[in-house]
């Protein structure tokens, strides 16, 4: 069994880098293989009916009657995935198995992944090539101990009621290692996480789910005003009475789910299906389906080369955003114990509408001046706050082409209100991962800050 230092760990992907034989080349429409637009629908999909379909999202006032708010395409794939870590134990200290993981709309090709990151008609073999590695670890009777097994969901915005199983297990007997894997640390992905565009999406949904990564006690003592206050925040969950001053700072669990269940009240709209030819606004020519404007995403085409994945060669649809977009949590000590400013964010694609999410989330395109309250245009301003956290990371590389965010965790003093609008609520780092127990509560950005600031602790 091999095991990397972080130094021996950059030598090893600076050659999965070179091996995979990779390239992502755009094409138009016509190219796609097994990929057609209906003749009466216009969604465009899979000759298999598998994998996933772009369609039409429509959003409507009130009910489904009501008149319309927004249309656009949108991505549907209501199969069920497996995102999966495994872990094992050497000497005594916990390893992760890693993946080098090549993901056509990556902006850097490849990225560090689960172990397993496949969607049901990939580990299926729809598409008649090789095996998923490792999936006998995560399903059937052979699979090993179930430490985290729950539903999350991902971005609301352009998917439509997506949900991946997010799963870490534990192996007990011996794993033989490809050359794509290697096994990593806690300590070792923390660090990782300070670089831009290395750990990617699916592996900080699944790690932002894995509770023995959290600091103890013995981690408080450094003196540091935010690193104690950091791990405090990961300690407690209500113990800090005194922080009960303001409502919008929650006292028990039953608040906390009161408010949010507050929020999903106040929505006043309905979202559904309908065909991507009923989509007003938007127009498609032979290269990509776009918005009138050219303000907002583009649906493209693709072809792929990669000698490291279970096909070697395909074409597939991409929806390609403008731009970066940005996820900032505010957070503030309140009695020493720091707390993160989430919000109830409406998303169009959820499931269940609303999901907690970061204090600010900016789609591509999307400046400062989206931000309607003002208290947080201004704490996001240069000198507004310390920024604690600040890299760019990929969305999802398998369905979205070079998505990018900014994700910051800001610090602000205690000048900074703790009242705060109704959708808007203070709460600890212990009480939002006891939220990730269970599924939409947490939306992919919120989940993904979570573990952006575990890697400050």
């Amino acid at each position: 069994m091999s095991l990397l230092s972080t130094a021996e760990f950059h030598a090893w992907w600076a050659e999965r880098r070179r091996a995979g034989g990779f390239s992502v080349e755009r094409i138009p429409f016509h190219e796609l293989d097994a990929w057609e637009f209906d003749p009466g629908t216009g969604n465009l999909g899979h000759a298999s009916g598998r994998f996933f379909t772009v369609e039409g999202l429509r959003v409507r006032a009130g009910g489904n009657a009501g008149p319309e708010l927004w249309s656009q395409p949108v991505i549907n794939q209501p199969e069920i995935g497996i995102l999966g870590i495994l872990v094992k134990e050497f000497d005594g200290v916990l390893h992760c198995l890693m993946q080098a993981k090549m993901e056509p709309g990556n902006a850097n090709t490849i990225q560090l992944s689960p172990t397993v990151q496949a969607t049901r008609s990939n580990y299926m073999k729809v598409h008649q090539g090789a095996g998923t590695r490792y999936l006998e670890h995560f399903t059937g009777p052979q699979r090993g101990q179930v430490l985290v097994d729950v539903l999350q969901s991902e971005q609301g915005a352009w998917f439509w009621r997506k949900r991946n199983r997010n799963m870490v297990v534990l192996a007990t007997g011996d794993v033989p290692l490809h050359e794509d894997f290697c096994w990593l640390t806690m300590d070792q992905l923390r660090g990782l996480m300070a670089v831009d565009n290395l750990v990617n999406m699916d592996a900080r949904t699944v790690l932002s789910c894995l509770p023995f990564m959290l600091p103890d006690e013995t981690e408080g003592r450094s003196g540091e005003a935010f690193h104690d206050a950091l791990v405090r925040s990961y300690q407690y969950q209500y113990q800090y009475r005194g922080a009960a001053r303001s409502p919008f700072v929650p006292d028990s669990a039953g608040s906390i789910l009161s408010w949010f269940t507050e929020a999903k009240t106040r929505c006043d709209w309905s979202a559904r299906l309908v065909p991507l030819a009923d989509v007003a606004g938007w127009k498609r020519d032979d290269w990509e389906i776009t918005d009138e404007g050219a303000e907002n995403f583009r649906i493209i085409a693709v072809r792929v080369a990669a000698g490291t994945r279970e096909v070697t060669r395909w074409t597939q649809p991409l929806l390609y955003p403008r731009g970066e977009g940005r996820a900032v949590f505010l957070a503030r000590a309140i009695d020493g114990v720091l707390h993160l400013l989430v919000r109830a964010r409406p998303e169009y694609g959820l499931m269940d509408q609303v999901e907690m999410a970061p204090t600010v989330h900016l789609h591509p395109g999307q400046g400062l001046d989206a931000v309607q309250e003002d208290v947080l245009r201004d704490a996001l301003r240069p000198g507004g706050g310390t920024v604690r956290y600040d890299q760019v990371l990929s969305e999802e590389g398998g369905r979205f082409h070079h998505a990018l965010t900014r994700y910051q965790i800001v610090e602000v003093d205690e000048d900074f209100p703790l009242d705060a609008p109704p959708h808007l609520c203070w709460m600890t780092a212990r009480q939002l991962t006891d939220l990730l127990r269970h599924g939409h509560y947490l939306n992919i950005e919120a989940r993904s800050l979570l573990t952006c600031l575990l890697s400050l602790a």
